[in-house]
């Protein structure tokens, strides 16, 4: 996997180490700045932008924030029109002239006006304004000859070949990345160390999910790869002809902002992932070392290891979104100095104002960390209960048997009951009838128990010898007896009711009923005696039985 990584970076590597070679004809981004100059921002203010011939830079020119466009706009004008002039003629010499009008420069192509040289030029160039209009002169007449020369017919020929050449290396280039990308997805996953069969689920399951990151990292980094090859050849053959090299200077103008957004937000997105591999690939080799690991606390290791997981990668995700934020603003030319100041005043404010979240949040904190209940586990929490189904550092949300989602802020949790934090018990009641043989019944709720231990579909749930406590009370339905069978984590309302039906049909089969509720009902016969004599109702009493008609 390290060598996919390195390839991968070795090809962006190369394509980027290709490009100072043309950087005469092809600007970089920090050269596509707007104008801008260190001075204050009113709009009499001192600016700078170039003037462009071919899609290449000639010189600079200065003005007022307010004067620059207007004067950038004319003299490209009059540049454009005069290099047109020239091109279609077939003159190969350039006549480039500075006269002093006024004891101002002023330059003149072929005897057409191109621009005044003022002294806010000069104070550019750190010159005189004559010694600067020379400066802009030479440059004008080399690069114009140098127009006519690429507009020739051999070098236009040579210039194809080259296209050609770039678009094969494309072709390859992109081709044999494709394949290698094929190829790294038919590769198995790394092999998983020699543990405990206890670990062995755990294990897989982080093992698959640092697997997933992995190859989302490796899927993006190949999609960023495909595009720079693309996108890098396309824009190299833009910058060898001069008909097409007009249009690198525009889409490097139009995408300069979006191209770094692109790359923040990609660059943030890996990121992310990444440390999502590398959370799992630390909890990996955390277990597998078996410093954490019992064959008691496997099940309750593998809820704390989602748990944990789960709420690690909410923080690094919450931090990668930040500092990618930052860097989209540093991207945009943004001074993020006061903002990091005023945002440490909104955040005393922010939290004073919400002091609520503040104990959510350490409460929470001391929940996953004192290991009180974690994802997967029934709790009980006031008045509500339910299974677990999100957690985090703010709340925490229960499905209770109805389906209802409840969510309960962290800071409202005092005291609550985990129903299944590393083994459960099923608490059982039995009522026998008062005529029964109690030993007897004895023995076979105790029968009952032992070969259920003994099943093979159950006693990997059933993690210890059930205890039949014997008589607990004498209630209106009968003796009430008493069962404990201790379980796996979730597994006793299972056991229970399994338990329950194969109890019922031996109960049956050995002609011991499980009674109904009884009330016994005692009447004094002299107050009969006396009711009857004083004619209060006409009553009677039937095989001991008390009646009133």
């Amino acid at each position: 996997m390290r060598w996919h990584f390195l390839a991968i970076f070795g090809s962006i590597t190369v394509s980027v180490v290709s490009l100072p070679p043309v950087t005469a004809q092809i600007p970089l981004l920090p050269l596509l700045q707007t104008p801008s100059s260190p001075s204050n921002d009113s709009d009499s203010r001192t600016v700078s932008d170039w003037i462009y011939l071919d899609g290449r830079r000639l010189f600079q020119i200065s003005a007022t924030k307010t004067n620059l466009s207007e004067r950038l706009q004319d003299i490209q004008q009059n540049l454009n029109q005069i290099s047109e002039n020239y091109l279609r003629s077939p003159k190969l010499e350039v006549k480039v002239e500075v006269r002093k009008v006024n004891e101002i420069p002023v330059i003149r192509v072929n005897g057409e006006y191109l621009m005044t040289v003022t002294a806010e030029d000069a104070k550019l160039r750190q010159e005189d304004p004559l010694i600067s209009a020379n400066q802009i002169a030479e440059a004008l007449q080399e690069d114009l000859q140098r127009a006519k020369q690429e507009r020739q017919t051999q070098y236009l020929l040579n210039q194809g070949k080259i296209a050609a050449g770039v678009g094969l290396v494309m072709v390859v280039t992109s081709w044999g990345v494709y394949y290698w990308q094929c190829r790294s997805r038919k590769e198995p996953a790394q092999s998983v160390p020699s543990i405990s069969s206890t670990a062995q689920p755990i294990t897989t399951q982080l093992n698959q999910q640092q697997h997933r990151h992995f190859q989302e990292v490796k899927k993006r980094l190949f999609q960023l790869t495909q595009a720079g090859i693309w996108g890098g050849g396309n824009f190299l053959i833009l910058g060898l002809f001069p008909y097409t090299r007009p249009f690198q200077v525009a889409i490097l103008s139009a995408a300069q902002i979006p191209l770094k957004l692109a790359v923040v937000v990609l660059g943030t997105y890996v990121a992310t992932r990444f440390s999502y591999a590398l959370i799992d690939r630390f909890t990996t080799t955390l277990i597998s070392s078996g410093a954490l690991l019992t064959t008691d606390t496997s099940e309750r290791l593998r809820l704390r290891v989602s748990t944990f997981s789960g709420v690690t990668k909410s923080i690094v995700t919450i931090i990668w979104v930040g500092v990618g934020i930052l860097l989209a603003l540093v991207s945009l030319g943004i001074d993020i100095v006061p903002l990091l100041a005023g945002a440490g005043l909104v955040g005393v404010a922010v939290s004073l104002a919400s002091q609520n979240l503040i104990k959510d949040a350490i409460n929470g904190f001391l929940i996953i960390l004192e290991d009180q209940y974690a994802l997967g586990d029934v709790i009980n929490v006031g008045n509500v209960g339910g299974l677990v189904e999100n957690l985090n550092l703010r709340m925490t949300q229960l499905r209770d048997s109805e389906g209802r989602l409840i969510t309960i802020p962290n800071s409202e949790i005092k005291i609550v009951a985990n129903l299944s934090s590393r083994w459960s018990r099923a608490d059982l009641t039995v009522p026998i009838a008062y005529e029964a043989d109690v030993d007897h019944a004895l023995n076979l709720i105790k029968k009952v128990a032992l070969e259920m231990d003994q099943d093979l579909q159950w006693k990997h749930q059933i993690i210890e010898t059930p205890q039949v406590l014997g008589i607990d009370n004498f209630g209106d339905r009968g003796l009430i007896i008493r069962v404990w069978i201790k379980t796996q984590p979730l597994k006793q309302w299972d056991v229970a009711r399994e338990y329950r039906r194969r109890l019922k049909v031996t109960l049956d089969q050995a002609g011991i009923n499980i009674p109904v509720p009884q009330q016994a009902i005692w009447v004094n016969d002299a107050q009969l005696l006396n009711a009857q004599i004083n004619g209060k109702g006409d009553e009677s009493i039937v095989n001991g039985q008390y009646s009133r008609e």
